[in-house]
């Protein structure tokens, strides 16, 4: 074993002496580093006389930590033996901190960044577009059998994700309601179309909030359990286990997940609708004065039949959506548990992304739909 780094101060009044002693290699220098610097400092503002002699041994860390401590410079008095000194030569031909060229910069560094985006996208589309072709297989292959439909995991899933969430799309649509006819009544009541708030309730719950509501609803809920779920089994390697055993991860995994979601949805647009409807109502009628009969016949005036039928479209491509998304980030999930919370996060957020682009291109498409005859 090496001895440490040590150092011996000796004289008094005139020359001071400051003998290295040991190793001064970077295993062997003392921890913490800063103090010892620090002392070496102190002696070498004194001008003292350097003693090398006593050192073992020296290597790079040991020469430049001398060096930064000389100030850069040979010290005006030092013993140094010629092994050393050679070390310290390598040391001082090293450019000081403030002589050092500026970092490179990446000029292309903007562009690397978002074609490693653009390929990380291609690569998600990719994977997407084979797990549906998958599911399209499996859903050809039970038109064959019949019997090997997994309706047990599919009533599960729809469970699930459509009654268990019953309450909270209820509470969640009603607030909404409330908020939503409050605040328009202050603004119809300066213009004295108090009536108008049949128009604005039907036509913005029913086709645009009731619906993108859900979906968040739904994304956050049971999108990030699906993902959580199937991102378990490929930790735990269950996956792997189904395919030795020769079954289809998409038809008992994906296929009964996105088939709930597509049928629950639509369902949970409706009750989430008419509980936004009812609270908009119960608003309007404490802050308006609106009776509950010119409501429920003017609704049916207010908002044509096509617009629930647009809202109930919305839920079903919704919640393809949100199911194909979720098992897509659950099987992209690596045997460990960092990747499973990122695939969860990412899977939740591209899911409202995706539901909001998909909300943008149905209004674009159905805009001259559904509107009340003037």
């Amino acid at each position: 074993m090496e001895a440490p780094a040590t150092l011996r101060v000796e004289g008094g009044e005139g020359v001071v002496r400051v003998s290295l002693l040991g190793a001064w290699t970077l295993s062997a220098l003392p921890d913490p580093l800063p103090a010892l610097e620090a002392e070496l400092l102190k002696h070498a503002a004194r001008g003292v006389h350097w003693d090398l002699q006593g050192v073992t041994r020296l290597d790079s860390a040991g020469a430049i930590l001398l060096w930064r401590v000389w100030g850069n410079r040979w010290p005006g008095a030092a013993s140094i033996p010629e092994g050393h000194r050679h070390v310290l030569q390598r040391a001082e031909q090293l450019p000081a901190a403030d002589k050092l060229p500026p970092p490179p910069r990446e000029v292309l560094g903007g562009l690397l960044w978002f074609g490693g985006k653009a390929l990380a996208l291609l690569r998600h589309l990719r994977d997407g577009v084979a797990l549906i072709g998958a599911l399209l297989l499996d859903i050809a292959w039970l038109f064959a059998h019949p019997r090997e439909a997994p309706w047990r995991e599919f009533s599960a899933t729809l469970y699930k994700a459509g009654a268990l969430a019953l309450p909270v799309t209820a509470l969640v649509g009603f607030l909404i309601g409330v908020v939503l006819s409050y605040l328009s009544s202050l603004q119809l009541r300066l213009f004295g179309a108090e009536v108008f708030i049949v128009n604005i309730l039907g036509m913005s719950i029913i086709r645009e909030l009731g619906p993108v509501l859900v979906a968040v609803l739904v994304a956050g809920r049971s999108g990030s359990a699906m993902t959580a779920q199937i991102g378990v089994m490929r930790v735990t390697e269950e996956i792997d286990a189904l395919a030795t055993m020769g079954v289809s991860r998409t038809l008992r995994l994906v296929l009964p997940k996105v088939a709930a979601l597509a049928v629950a949805m639509p369902l949970l647009v409706i009750w989430c609708s008419a509980a936004g409807i009812l609270g908009g109502l119960v608003s309007a009628n404490l802050q308006l004065d609106l009776s509950w009969g010119f409501f429920f016949e003017a609704l049916p005036r207010a908002v044509p039949l096509p617009n629930l039928w647009i809202g109930l479209s919305k839920g079903f491509v919704f919640g393809l959506l949100i199911g194909l998304i979720a098992c897509h980030f659950g099987l992209r999930v690596k045997p460990n548990t960092e990747s499973l919370s990122t695939r969860t996060t990412s899977s939740v957020v591209t899911s409202i992304t995706v539901v909001i682009l998909a909300d943008a291109i149905f209004a674009i498409f159905t805009r001259s739909v559904g509107l009340p005859a003037v």
